[in-house]
C-alpha cells in the first residue's frame, strides 16, 4: 500500500545524481534548439527546454508515488498491466501514423505523443521477474524458459513490427539477465548469450570494414528487411555525422553553444537520439568522463539494491531495471562512437522526450520503494 512515510527511508544518494543529469539535459536541448525556434541565442528556456522540464516534473511526481508505494502490490497488477501494454502496442496498428512510423499515441491533454514501447520496457521486466519468482520451485524444467521467453518475446515482435529495432533489442539482454539470476537452466542462457554474441559479431565486422556492408546486401536481405538492413550501413551520414561531433570535442570541448558543427544543425536528431554526441562535442572528453560517473552511481545504486532486496521479486526486478538503464548508456553511447548501428535507443534522462523521462522515473521510483523495505519481512 501508498505509505508516505517511507519517504524518509529513500535513498537521497540518488536525488543529486538525477537532478544532475536532469540539467545536463536541459543545457543540451537549450544549445541544439535554441535556433529551431527563431530565439536569442542568449536564451535557454527555449520551446522543448520548457517541455522537457515539465516532462521532468511530472516525473518527479511519478518517482516520489512510487516510491512511496510497496513494490510488492506490483505482483497484482503486472498482468493487467501486461495486458494492457499489448492492447496499447496492437492499437499502433490502427491509427495514422506519426513521422512515418507506429508508435505513438497523440492524446488531447497529454503534451507529449505517448511511446508504449518505453513503459513495455518496464512492464515486461515486472512481469518476467513475477513469473521467475513463482516458478522458482520449478525453474530448471525445460519448459519455464521458454514460456519465460514468450512473455518477452510478443512485445519484443509487436515493437519490431512498428518498427523500433533499438527498443525491442533492449528486451533481449534484459531476458538474459534475469534469467541468469532467476537460475533457468545454464544452456538456455548460453544458446541466448551465443546468439547475442553471434549477432553482435557481424554487426561489428561490418562496421569496422572487416565484411563488406554493401557484399553482405543480398544474404542479410533475406531475413531484413531493406531498411532494416541499410541501418547496419556505417557509412550514413547520420553515423558519419555523429563521430564528426564526439571526435570535435576533444579533451575539453568547444563550450556550451559554441559547437561549430552540432550547433550549426549538421548533426541530425541532435537533442534526441544523437544528444551524447552534441554533449561530447560541447563538452568533451572531460564532461563525458563525468556522465558516465553519474550514470555509473545510478547503475551502483541499482546494484545495490539487488543486493538488500529481501525477496526474489525485489532483487529480479531491481536487476532488472539496473541492466534497463545500463543497456540504454551502452548502446546510445556506442551508436554515437561508430560502434553499433543507430537504432533511436534514447540516452535516458538526457533525451528529450517524455514517454522515455516518465518511464525511467518510474523506473528508479521502484528502486527507492525497494531499497526502503529492504528490512521488511
Amino acid at each position: 500500500m501508498w505509505d508516505h512515510r517511507y519517504l524518509s527511508r529513500l535513498d537521497f544518494r540518488m536525488i543529486p545524481i538525477i537532478l544532475v543529469l536532469m540539467v545536463i539535459s536541459v543545457l543540451v536541448i537549450a544549445s541544439m534548439t535554441g535556433a529551431n525556434f527563431d530565439e536569442e541565442e542568449t536564451t535557454v528556456f527555449t520551446i522543448r527546454v520548457m517541455k522537457q522540464i515539465r516532462f521532468f516534473i511530472i516525473g518527479w511526481i511519478v518517482y516520489f508515488i512510487i516510491a512511496a508505494l510497496d513494490y510488492r502490490k506490483f505482483k497484482e497488477w503486472v498482468w493487467l498491466f501486461y495486458l494492457a501494454i499489448l492492447i496499447l502496442l496492437i492499437g499502433l496498428f490502427f491509427i495514422p501514423k506519426i513521422h512515418n512510423v507506429q508508435r505513438w499515441y497523440r492524446i488531447p491533454g497529454i503534451p507529449f505523443d505517448v511511446q508504449p514501447s518505453e513503459g513495455a520496457k518496464l512492464v515486461v521486466i515486472m512481469a518476467l521477474s513475477l513469473y521467475l519468482e513463482n516458478h522458482k520451485r520449478h525453474i530448471q524444467y525445460i519448459c519455464i524458459p521458454y514460456q519465460a521467453l514468450l512473455i518477452v518475446l510478443v512485445p519484443f515482435f509487436l515493437i519490431l513490427k512498428q518498427p523500433d529495432l533499438g527498443t525491442a533489442l533492449v528486451l533481449y539482454p534484459i531476458a538474459i539477465i534475469l534469467f541468469y539470476l532467476g537460475g533457468v537452466r545454464k544452456k538456455v542462457i548460453k544458446v541466448m548469450s551465443y546468439l547475442a554474441l553471434f549477432a553482435l559479431g557481424c554487426v561489428s565486422l561490418v562496421f569496422f570494414n572487416i565484411l563488406s556492408h554493401e557484399q553482405i546486401r543480398p544474404y542479410a536481405t533475406k531475413v531484413l528487411k531493406e531498411y532494416q538492413y541499410e541501418r547496419l550501413n556505417p557509412n550514413t551520414y547520420h553515423q558519419r555525422a555523429s563521430q564528426t561531433a564526439t571526435a570535435l570535442g576533444s579533451w575539453t570541448g568547444s563550450g556550451w553553444r559554441n559547437s561549430d558543427f552540432s550547433g550549426k544543425q549538421w548533426l541530425p536528431a541532435a537533442h534526441t537520439d544523437s544528444v551524447f554526441a552534441a554533449f561530447s562535442e560541447e563538452f568533451g572528453v572531460i564532461g563525458v568522463f563525468f556522465l558516465l560517473l553519474f550514470f555509473s552511481g545510478l547503475i551502483y545504486f541499482g546494484f545495490q539494491v539487488t543486493a538488500i532486496a529481501n525477496d526474489d521479486f525485489g532483487r529480479l526486478l531491481s536487476a532488472g531495471i539496473t541492466a534497463y538503464l545500463a543497456i540504454h548508456m551502452i548502446i546510445n553511447m556506442g551508436m554515437m562512437c561508430g560502434f553499433l548501428p543507430i537504432t533511436g535507443v534514447p540516452l535516458l534522462l538526457i533525451t528529450y522526450g517524455g514517454s522515455s523521462v516518465i518511464s525511467t522515473m518510474a523506473a528508479l521510483g521502484i528502486l527507492q520503494s525497494i531499497y526502503s523495505r529492504r528490512f521488511m519481512f
